[in-house]
């Protein structure tokens, strides 16, 4: 998976790619192609890959669920990525004063006097 790559933009490379060595006379097994797509996946999601190859029986996952469990957890990951942003922006810095610091304030003399 290339940097700043979607899911489906990954997917459809990978797609293009394994239909051009289908026509060559070179074809993969369903297992074969769920493996290297999670091979493929960057360090970011290991996780997920973890969960998915733990939680399933790759002989039987069919390339459909793999893309739609891979999509949900990218939907996930931006969210969570926009909700970090958001709290950045939001951060809101005051300037607290006591009330010892306001009466030294009026006690100076001004330019006035």
């Amino acid at each position: 998976m290339k940097e700043n790559e979607t899911i489906v933009e990954m997917i459809t490379r990978f797609t293009d790619i394994v239909n051009g060595l289908e026509a060559l006379g070179k074809t993969y097994k369903e297992f074969e192609k769920v493996m290297k797509i999670l091979r493929s996946l960057p360090s970011k999601w290991h996780t997920k890959v973890t969960a998915i190859q733990e939680a399933k029986n790759l002989i039987k996952l069919p390339m459909e669920e793999l893309i739609g469990s891979l999509m949900t957890y990218e939907i996930n990951l931006t969210k969570k990525l926009q909700e970090g942003e958001d709290k950045k922006k939001k951060s809101i810095a005051l300037k607290a004063t006591t009330k010892e610091e306001e009466d030294v304030e009026e006690e100076k003399p001004s330019e006035e006097d």
